[in-house]
């Protein structure tokens, strides 16, 4: 009965993902996701789904069924309106994890799993209950080796009959779990995101740098056990902020990108060695840039000191009425068939979908 309800269960839970990928463009536009990780537990609205319950009763008696006649008047409402006419919609919230969600995420975008590369340097130690001892808390008392133990020695006295198979441990039969403290490598893993903060970036195209940043983060985050995130804020210049002021704070000067491809070079150096660390860089910005020949400097720095470290850079142009929009050209025309070099646009929330795919399309 229980293998039953759990395979109905696991059958429900199934429904459920698929109703979730048929909406997941919507899922992935929603702001309230923001701060969650992995095991946090999220409530989603499904539409059309009922949970599975018992109907008592049965169809003979219903509404109407009594002693009143045709015509009675039930009951006088209070309302002036008439009742509506059209079915309800029924709409069921489902928690998942965000790890679940990633999940979907990389089922639907057909997301294959990264191969982090580097070294294993940072490691967690984790028990293990490897082996039986004779000793130990009653926490860790290991009944069927307990019981065996006890028959064994019942069998080899001549205790035992097996018209009536009672089994009596004493205390020199009762077995305990053994445990020992195991080291676990960790891939390691750093994200650094980048952001153009000048006047030219208003708040709906911040919005759309927190929605895209969150996935790309979450998306890492399940394939990466050691990982860490770092922001770079910029307009003619560039420094390292915390998370809040990255979504958050907002300049008025004018905008140079190799500010802040100069100070993920710092950082790196200072931080993460490409031999430990699998690195990915994201930027995000309207396209505008200061000049040309900072564009240059841009593809130069690219070129010889962040490519040859880092597993992929992410370029993420969002539109804006008041950018030049013209930085992704530049990568095109320079580095368009460089296989660590991923662009993508997004003019709404609708574009998020495709820009993961594209970034993680080739489980880098």
């Amino acid at each position: 009965m229980v293998l039953k309800i759990e395979k109905d269960h696991q059958r429900f839970r199934q429904i459920i993902k698929g109703r979730i990928r048929d909406d997941l463009r919507r899922f992935l536009t929603k702001s309230e996701l923001i701060g969650k990780e992995g095991k946090d537990v999220i409530s989603i609205p499904v539409r059309g789904v009922e949970l599975p319950h018992f109907r008592y009763g049965d169809n003979a008696t219903g509404i109407g069924a009594g002693d009143g006649k045709e015509g009675d008047v039930v009951s006088k409402g209070q309302g002036r309106t008439a009742g509506g006419t059209e079915p309800g919609t029924h709409i069921m919230e489902v928690d998942l994890t965000l790890d679940e969600l990633a999940e979907i995420l990389a089922e639907e975008l057909k997301l294959p799993r990264i191969e982090p590369k580097g070294k294993h340097r940072l490691t967690t130690i984790r028990e293990r209950y490897r082996g039986i001892r004779r000793v130990g808390p009653e926490s860790l008392r290991h009944f069927k080796r307990s019981f065996k133990e006890a028959l064994k020695r019942q069998l080899l006295v001549g205790d035992y009959d097996p018209d009536r198979p009672i089994i009596i441990p004493q205390r020199k039969d009762i077995r305990y779990r053994s445990w020992k403290d195991v080291k676990r490598p960790q891939s390691n893993a750093v994200i650094v995101f980048m952001m153009d903060v000048s006047g030219s970036m208003g708040e709906e195209q911040k919005e759309l740098v927190r929605l895209e940043s969150f996935w790309i983060d979450t998306w890492l985050r399940k394939n990466y056990e050691g990982i860490e995130s770092r922001y770079i804020v910029h307009d003619v210049s560039a420094k390292e902020v915390d998370k809040h002021t990255f979504y958050h704070l907002r300049e008025d000067g004018g905008t140079k990108i190799s500010s802040a491809f100069r100070g993920a070079k710092s950082l790196l150096d200072a931080h993460y060695s490409a031999e430990e660390w699998n690195i990915y860089l994201f930027h995000f910005s309207d396209g505008d840039n200061s000049s040309e020949a900072d564009s240059r400097e841009c593809i130069k720095l690219l070129k010889e000191q962040l490519l040859p470290v880092c597993n992929l850079f992410g370029y993420c142009q969002v539109a804006s009425a008041y950018g030049s929009g013209n930085f992704i050209n530049v990568l095109h025309e320079h580095l368009r068939h460089h296989e660590k070099i991923m662009t993508s646009r997004v003019n709404s929330k609708d574009d998020i979908y495709d820009s993961i795919k594209t970034f993680f399309g080739k489980g880098r």
